[in-house]
């Protein structure tokens, strides 16, 4: 294994913390950008809004992973905060791209995040990184989004944008929430439970990311879910099962668009997301089924 020096925003959040301990476990430099004045030496000020990045902190980086944004189910979607949303993602990735983009020497590889929100809603049908964006606020914000990285590839750095699915983690993400209700007995499905959610384990989340840094092959957009999604009912029938807890209590419709406003459309709607890229260049998932990756998350 060759060590490289790769910088990483979003460090602090439940993908970045993951990715920094797996690098600097296998002999990695990690460098983080931070918000915040330094106060470690292996941070670096960024500021996404302001678009501004300390690039003398990146000079030495083969690669560069941008996971930074504000939370999209941290509060309800008002204007204000679906502005921040947006902000927090589209300039700070434009301030990113721009940034590796005057570097002398650049990164070879840009791995830049975005989400299957992408395709809007599927239905019952498969897509892969050759569909076209679907329709709605985050299916926009997606595509400004990775529009934004526009600078790194025109000045030739190697781009892909890791589209990720519902990370099944009790440590923080959409899932960490469904833990203690399940583990309460309070779980159920969510709506009528026909929508599919393209899942994948926290494990093969960071194995995904490194293994984009790590394949020349492989640029723009890139699916991080397991190969098989399922249904809001398989879900709660898997958590049941994993959890040994009974989950009768469905959610109706109606009460979740009261509770959550305009984000219940990403909880309702159905995403058969599939991993066309990752499979296609031989990357081999450690927790494919959805029992597998619950379990992984549970112990």
């Amino acid at each position: 294994m060759v060590s490289m020096k790769i910088a990483v925003t979003g460090s602090t959040g439940l993908i970045g913390t993951a990715l920094v301990r797996s690098l600097r476990s296998d002999g990695h430099e990690v460098v983080r950008l931070v918000r915040h004045r330094p106060a470690a030496p292996d941070e670096i000020a960024w500021d996404p809004v302001r678009q501004h990045v300390d690039t003398a902190g990146l000079v030495g980086c083969e690669a560069v992973v941008h996971l930074a944004g504000a939370g999209i189910g941290d509060h309800r979607w008002t204007e204000a905060y679906k502005k921040e949303l947006r902000d927090s993602r589209v300039l700070g990735t434009a301030a990113i791209a721009e940034a590796v983009a005057s570097l002398d020497s650049p990164p070879r590889v840009l791995v830049s995040g975005s989400a299957i929100g992408y395709y809007g809603d599927t239905g019952d049908r498969a897509v892969d990184e050759s569909a076209p964006p679907g329709d709605g606020f985050l299916a926009s914000l997606c595509v400004q989004w990775e529009e934004a990285a526009a600078p790194a590839a025109e000045a030739g750095i190697r781009t892909a944008f890791a589209r990720t699915g519902l990370v099944v983690a009790r440590q923080g993400g959409a899932w960490a929430r469904l833990f203690p209700l399940f583990r309460a007995g309070l779980g159920g499905r969510l709506g009528d439970g026909s929508q599919y959610w393209s899942f994948i384990a926290l494990h093969d989340e960071v194995a995904a990311l490194r293994f984009v840094i790590d394949t020349e092959s492989i640029s723009g957009p890139v699916n991080l879910t397991a190969p098989e999604p399922v249904t809001n009912r398989e879900v709660t029938a898997a958590m049941s099962r994993v959890l040994h807890r009974p989950a009768l209590l469905p959610v109706p419709a109606p009460a979740i668009r009261l509770a959550l406003g305009e984000l219940a459309q990403d909880v309702l709607s159905s995403q058969r997301v599939v991993p066309r890229q990752l499979l296609s260049a031989g990357f081999r998932f450690a927790f494919p089924g959805v029992d597998e990756a619950i379990g992984a998350a549970a112990r």
